[in-house]
């Protein structure tokens, strides 16, 4: 294999634009996002296939149905990455596709196609980094309650479990769950994402049980001989808008309470933060934490996966209303994006990148970093310099951070192609290779070919 994402130890930048030998260059996708095939094979029904068949959930009525046909395109598709000189791929695996009903008999043509995909990647020199869960799960486990209920996290173990008998002696790195706040928050909290729910307790039981899955699946990993297992999180770089002012510093203590902490802690410390148990002790009862849990869901990981687009920023206000993806945040208001901003409207500040990365080498020593997504939506069209302005002031920001002493193991761009971006349909394009929904063509961007440049010097110019 060309890289394993756990092979290096960040050293300090040399000469200021080149990285560490090592480091891992990557691109990454999701399932439901790029795959298609959505009836084929015996793939059963997400979360997702219901949701954006609802009436005004998703921009334009759009769905994954085809999105961007990988499953019948995989070869064409891994042709590209190699000639971007990539040396890893991270890419999700289909729930539906593996157990349709969730808990029942294995599909194994699901299995074959992640099969197919597997070897075809290492044929190309190309290492596999599995995510078992990026937010597709089984309709018919959100029929029993999804991720609010405790049966999903087992649900959750045993499907890991499958796909590593089937694809583990190929596939070196492993990870549990992508961005468990999304699925919590958005999926229950404020409804944005599929089930669609607006449950404030509901979306806390989430956060919880989706903690224990990765803690269950992490077990089960261990026991058939997985080496590297990691977890994805997307954290809010939180800052105080006034951090001379203490209710403003206490806003956003709060915020990075429920955003941030309630994952960290117990993942990496064992235990959930007292002042967040006790903040959400306000919204409900916690009798979905049950003794051994948090020991559960502490397991030694091998890297921990950073998702990172925007900073924010947050103020006390009295009277203003809470946001429903934050539970129990009334009274905090969001400053609004301010200078340069993508397409999707996210403030673009690198420098924020560097403080997440920063305090997290600071707060939690010893866990080694892996930024798994990072990029930025613009318009349609090849020649996208503002995207490579954004990759490359991120990329400046995560040199800071290794010159600093962090240690970052490698950087997988988001994303590899324009695909299906959730609630925002079609109409937001993240890829560096862009992708004509029509004609399923495929052609490299400017920031692709930048990127190319980018891996082979393993620095910026």
């Amino acid at each position: 294999m060309t890289a394993t994402v756990t092979s290096t130890s960040a050293q300090p930048a040399a000469a200021g634009t080149g990285f560490p030998e090592g480091f891992v260059w990557g691109a990454a996708t999701a399932s439901y996002q790029i795959e298609g095939a959505a009836r084929e094979d015996g793939r059963g029904p997400s979360i997702w296939d219901t949701f954006s068949r609802t009436p005004g959930k998703v921009f334009g009525g759009h769905t994954g149905d085809v999105a961007c046909d990988h499953y019948h395109r995989y070869a064409e598709d891994v042709a590209l990455m190699a000639d971007l000189g990539l040396a890893a791929y991270r890419f999700s695996v289909a729930w539906p596709r593996i157990r349709p009903d969730g808990t029942g008999p294995v599909n194994t043509r699901g299995l074959d196609f992640y099969d197919r995909l597997t070897d075809e990647l290492l044929g190309k020199g190309i290492d596999p980094v599995v995510t078992l869960y990026h937010w597709d799960l089984p309709q018919t486990l959100e029929d029993r309650g999804g991720w609010t209920a405790r049966e999903t996290a087992f649900a959750f173990a045993d499907y890991a479990e499958v796909v590593y008998r089937r694809l583990g002696d190929r596939v070196a790195t492993w990870t549990t769950l992508n961005e468990p706040w999304c699925s919590a928050y958005l999926g229950y909290g404020n409804g944005v994402h599929a089930p669609g729910k607006q449950d404030p307790a509901g979306s806390l039981a989430a956060v919880h049980h989706l903690n224990l899955a990765h803690g269950l699946a992490t077990q089960r990993l261990r026991a058939a001989g997985a080496r590297n297992i990691s977890v994805t999180l997307n954290p809010c770089e939180v800052s105080p808008l006034d951090p001379t002012n203490a209710a403003d510093v206490a806003a956003a203590n709060i915020i990075d309470g429920v955003a941030n902490r309630i994952f960290f802690d117990p993942l990496l410390r064992g235990e959930y933060p007292a002042d967040v148990l006790e903040h959400i002790s306000r919204i409900t009862d916690l009798s979905f934490i049950e003794d051994g849990d948090t020991e559960i869901i502490h397991q030694p990981i091998d890297v921990l996966g950073i998702n990172f687009y925007t900073p924010s920023y947050v103020s006390a206000k009295p009277g203003q209303p809470g946001a429903l993806d934050y539970p129990g945040s009334e009274g905090i208001a969001f400053r609004k994006p301010v200078g340069p901003v993508t397409d999707i409207g996210w403030q673009i500040e690198p420098a924020s990148l560097t403080r997440l990365l920063t305090r997290m080498h600071r707060d939690y020593p010893g866990t080694p970093l892996m930024i798994t997504e990072n990029g930025a939506a613009y318009p349609e069209g090849v020649h996208d310099q503002d995207r490579i302005d954004y990759v490359d002031g991120h990329l400046r920001a995560c040199l800071d951070a290794l010159a600093a002493g962090v240690d970052l193991r490698g950087y997988f761009a988001w994303s590899l192609m324009d695909n299906f971006e959730w609630a925002e349909g079609y109409r937001k394009r993240f890829g560096m290779v862009h992708v004509d929904y029509t004609t399923q063509e495929r052609v490299l961007k400017d920031s692709a070919k930048w990127y190319r440049e980018v891996i082979k010097r393993n620095g910026l110019a």
